[in-house]
């Protein structure tokens, strides 16, 4: 019979192998965490190689993704798509194993881990998104939401402050039974012993979240393992924290419990001698076939996703409505009804205007789209009252976690991560609302959330300089461009209450990234529009208001500068110029359309141009080109009242006729 430490000696040299081949990489974690990983896979997660998208599977979490090659073995070893021939291609181009794991490139990975303490966040969102749908959908006899997410973390995820604000709330307030967190307590990190910057309490301090903690877990124990995971299972109504003690790089004779197998290959010698060590006669990415086969966990997978099925063929004969819209949610499909009933808001909203905040609009909006959307769950970071995303039938589900609204408290960064962790979940649409200078505090999520093309819905309101007395340091001035420059990220800064349902309504829809709405605190005057215009708002940008003929000057803005065009241009016509408005709220939509539709809205011979936006300049110059101007901030801002602040930085009506009059000589 393969012993326990074979089979985890399998992962060991899987992963120095690897790592020297690659002569790049992490060894000493994966080597350290072998036995726990060993015990947790083969003896309790519950998953499918054969189908890495089964709904009800365990989720297991790499918060310290530098150590990605412990994954990638696991995921070989126990058959999951990933060849030897991507492991011997370790963190080189086009293979399936990067440096950190990635959503969506390698089969089993369930998110993306790179930045420390990310991990447990995505985590603790996964293991509330369990514990909500299981709550939404679970009926008496019919647990078909019933996993649990396993996190692996270490002394890094420990220090960065984002594993506060997430366990805080996961211990306290959450109480997530099912979420169950191995501490690999090895006491090192790159720069040597932690204990010169990092001895905390961490045991009590968990304690003091509301975790059940189990203390001095032998990780290299494989029975002291399994007594703690089993306690951990026992306790349903608080998360746990395994306390794991290890030996970084377990196995490597001189390298061993020091920083020099961190974060480097441990070279030819040292992988020699550890072969000697462990008692392994292979070559390099050689498993014997039997510790293969007593690794394989297909067969095992499938018949439990079989049982699975079955008991899902009963409960939705029993209840035929949930079980189609579990399969809906769970596929991330929109009800068949939904384009129809947007667009009737949207086109309700246009036949009654109204002059109100884009926040206000948005509030509006999510009381029509909330009873639509049973999947949209949202959230915010303190400012409910203020970013107004919680609509009058919001449920917290600190109250019920069968509601649909989660208070953050003041945690963006944590809030944005466990977003993220909702939406890898599946079965949810979450929304995370905050001031948009606050970004600053989400911004490494917002990142993985782009990274990952998350379905995820970032509301940030107080959108400018309008914040107003506040002063510069609530003001976003160079935050939206920032946004704006992120791969995968879509943004719509919306006009009126009209663009902020559009903007929603594409948000809901996106599913190649997340998106951002940034919305005003100050009032914004409704838009005319005709049919073609209100179509084409989807389009990113379009003419808001035109002239006869080519145009000599077009004025481009967004949000609250919107009006403040359109003023210019009915001055500007009443001096007989040909003047264009375009409103253009999503610039990365805009971009995306065919060069036939943008060439219709922004002509290259129009080299006149203004582009106006209570934000950083620079952002701009690739709609206006060389010839063009802009009115932007160029300064943080000021402590006064909006209206002061927007004379005094340039956003006014005569201002924009200045600069539109010199360009027309």
């Amino acid at each position: 019979m393969t012993s326990r430490k074979s089979l985890a000696n399998a992962i060991r040299v899987l992963n120095m192998d690897a790592v020297q081949k690659a002569n790049s990489g992490h060894p000493g974690a994966p080597m350290g965490m072998a036995d726990i990983a060993e015990v947790l896979w083969r003896d309790y997660m519950s998953h499918n190689p054969l189908n890495p998208n089964w709904a009800d599977r365990d989720r297991f979490i790499l918060s310290n993704g530098h150590g990605s090659m412990l994954l990638y073995s696991l995921l070989h070893l126990t058959g999951y798509d990933l060849p030897i021939e991507e492991l011997k291609n370790f963190r080189q181009l086009y293979s399936r194993t990067p440096g950190h794991p990635e959503y969506g490139h390698t089969s089993g990975v369930e998110t993306t881990t790179g930045p420390l303490g990310q991990g447990i966040a995505n985590a603790v969102g996964l293991a509330i998104a369990e514990r909500m749908l299981a709550a939404q959908f679970n009926r008496p006899g019919y647990d078909i939401v019933n996993h649990y997410t396993y996190v692996f973390l270490g002394d890094g995820c420990m220090m960065e402050g984002i594993s506060h604000e997430v366990c805080s709330l996961a211990g306290t307030i959450m109480k997530l039974g099912k979420l169950i967190a191995f501490y690999d307590d090895n006491g090192i990190s790159i720069d040597g012993d932690v204990q010169g910057w990092f001895n905390d309490d961490t045991a009590s301090r968990f304690e003091a979240y509301g975790w059940h903690v189990v203390r001095n877990v032998d990780g290299h124990d494989s029975n002291d393992v399994k007594v703690a995971i089993d306690k951990a299972r026992a306790v349903t109504d608080r998360p746990s924290l395994l306390i794991c003690k290890t030996v970084i790089a377990c196995g490597a004779p001189t390298k061993a419990g020091t920083h020099g197998a961190h974060g480097a290959p441990l070279g030819d010698k040292e992988i020699a001698a550890t072969r000697k060590a462990l008692g392994w006669h292979e070559p390099p990415f050689v498993i014997p076939s039997e510790i293969y086969q007593a690794w394989d966990a297909k067969e095992a997978g499938n018949k439990k996703e079989s049982t699975w099925n079955k008991k899902f063929l009963t409960y939705e004969k029993a209840f035929p409505k949930l079980g189609s819209e579990f399969k809906r949610r769970m596929n991330g499909e929109l009800p068949a009804h939904w384009q129809v009933e947007a667009q009737k808001v949207i086109e309700q909203l246009q036949a009654h205007p109204s002059k109100i905040a884009s926040r206000q609009a948005s509030r509006n909006v999510l009381e029509v789209f909330c009873p639509l959307l049973p999947e949209l769950v949202g959230g915010s970071a303190d400012l409910a009252r203020s970013t107004l995303t919680m609509w009058s039938q919001a449920t917290s589900i600190a109250d019920d976690y069968a509601g649909n609204y989660i208070h953050y408290g003041v945690r963006e960064f944590g809030m944005t991560a466990i977003g993220n962790g909702i939406a890898q979940h599946g079965g949810f649409l979450p929304y995370t609302s905050t001031f948009l200078m606050f970004v600053e505090y989400a911004r490494n999520a917002v990142r993985m959330a782009a990274l990952m093309k998350s379905r995820h819905i970032m509301v940030y309101t107080h959108d400018s300089i309008g914040v107003g007395e506040d002063g510069p340091t609530h003001q976003p001035v160079e935050q939206l461009a920032s946004l704006r420059m992120t791969p995968n990220m879509s943004n719509w800064r919306s006009c009126d209450q009209v663009e902020t349902a559009v903007a929603w309504k594409k948000a809901i829809e996106n599913r190649n990234g997340p998106t951002a709405l940034i919305l005003s605190r100050q009032n914004l005057a409704q838009q005319d529009r005709t049919a073609q215009q209100l179509a084409d708002i989807a389009r990113g940008g379009y003419v808001l208001k035109d002239c006869a003929g080519q145009p000599e000057l077009i004025l481009i803005a967004t949000g609250s500068e919107v009006e403040l065009a359109v003023e210019a241009y009915q001055q500007l016509r009443n001096e007989d110029r040909k003047v264009r408005v375009v409103s253009l709220p999503s610039t990365d939509v805009f971009d995306a359309q065919d060069g036939a539709y943008r060439e219709s809205v922004l002509p290259k011979e129009v080299t006149a141009r203004i582009a106006i936006e209570a934000g950083i300049t620079d952002y701009w110059y690739k709609y206006v080109g060389l010839k063009g101007k802009i009115i932007g901030m160029t300064t943080f801002g000021a402590s006064a009242p909006a209206e002061e602040l927007f004379k005094f930085f340039g956003f006014t009506v005569e201002n924009v006729l200045r600069i539109a009059r010199l360009l027309l000589k």
